[in-house]
């Protein structure tokens, strides 16, 4: 199946027009879901699988993946779908990805097919039960619910991002004038990463917003005093890309044609790297683009266009 990202370079044409892809994909049931197609490098057939001593509950095994070795996660188990758990002798697919600067495989059952939806019809998910917590959106497709996996979440329990921020850059951020005065806006779908961008911003003694979509945010940013600089309310938006109902390329392109808003500085970071989303950061208008997640190069960047900021409001 390596035939879905064969043509990935075509597929970035979209992006930027508040659509994306969606691969489908099956955990023992009928009931289907769906993850962001930038995230997967290929499907293979289940591989040969080897036990890790000491690993997560929700690793199957280690696999020899072109010369890589990659942790191989039940994904039916680690979103709480264990009542549809796949059998190890049953015929599953490996879908490989990488995010967050890491690959790993996820263990489904089926794949389906590829889609392609615009992010205005990818909906921010029913809240209320377990699996529900690791559903970052769900969307309709041929009159079926498709549930998408916050993927995200799903890695942070093999992989638990925990490093702080380095106490120089704290140092630099106390002396920012203003200090704990700065407000950053913070926009992310995921929620892991979303409070792990805010903790890292706080960690800097600035005081934070957060919205999940761009939709929200921009509903935010529109709603502020505009009799006031827009910059003496919000010294910075931070926005990942990849979002239901407007994506970030989509906000960055509102701020900048709105008159109020347009001074912003706006960084757009997204878990999936490659020279396509810096290219596109800048045609949206965006100042600064971040893989995430790295707690000092995010620091860094903060710092960076707030004390630009400052440095020009002087």
């Amino acid at each position: 199946m390596s035939q879905f990202i064969d043509d990935i370079d075509q597929r970035t044409q979209m992006v930027g027009q508040n659509r994306m892809e969606l691969l489908l994909f099956h955990l023992g049931s009928t009931q289907s879901f769906g993850i962001n197609v930038f995230k997967v490098r290929e499907v293979i057939a289940k591989p040969e699988l080897r036990q890790l001593p000491g690993s997560a509950a929700i690793v199957c095994g280690v696999a020899n993946i072109r010369g890589k070795t990659v942790s191989i996660i039940d994904l039916a188990r680690a979103i709480g779908f264990g009542a549809q758990k796949i059998a190890p002798d049953q015929d599953a697919k490996v879908i490989v990805t990488e995010f967050n600067r890491s690959v790993q495989g996820f263990w489904v059952s089926d794949v389906d097919r590829i889609v392609n939806v615009s992010w205005e019809k990818v909906k921010p998910p029913p809240r209320g039960t377990e699996r529900e917590s690791f559903l970052v959106a769900v969307t309709e497709i041929d009159s079926r619910w498709v549930e998408i996996i916050d993927v995200e979440r799903v890695f942070v329990q093999v992989n638990p991002l925990t490093r702080e921020i380095s106490s120089e850059l704290k140092h630099q951020a106390e002396k920012i004038q203003g200090g704990g005065g700065v407000r950053v806006l913070v926009v992310d779908d995921s929620m892991v990463a979303r409070r792990q961008i805010e903790r890292s911003v706080a960690d800097l003694g600035f005081a934070v917003e957060a919205r999940s979509d761009g939709h929200a945010a921009l509903e935010y940013l529109e709603a502020l005093d505009p009799s006031q600089p827009v910059r003496e309310q919000i010294a910075l938006v931070i926005s990942d890309i990849e979002m239901p109902r407007m994506d970030g390329y989509t906000l960055t392109r509102k701020i900048r044609e709105n008159k109020h808003l347009s001074a912003l500085n706006v960084i757009l970071h997204s878990s999936l790297s490659g020279q396509f989303n810096a290219d596109l950061v800048k045609r949206a208008g965006a100042d600064h683009f971040l893989p995430k997640f790295d707690p000092d190069e995010l620091a860094a960047a903060v710092l960076k266009y707030t004390r630009d900021q400052q440095t020009h409001e002087a």
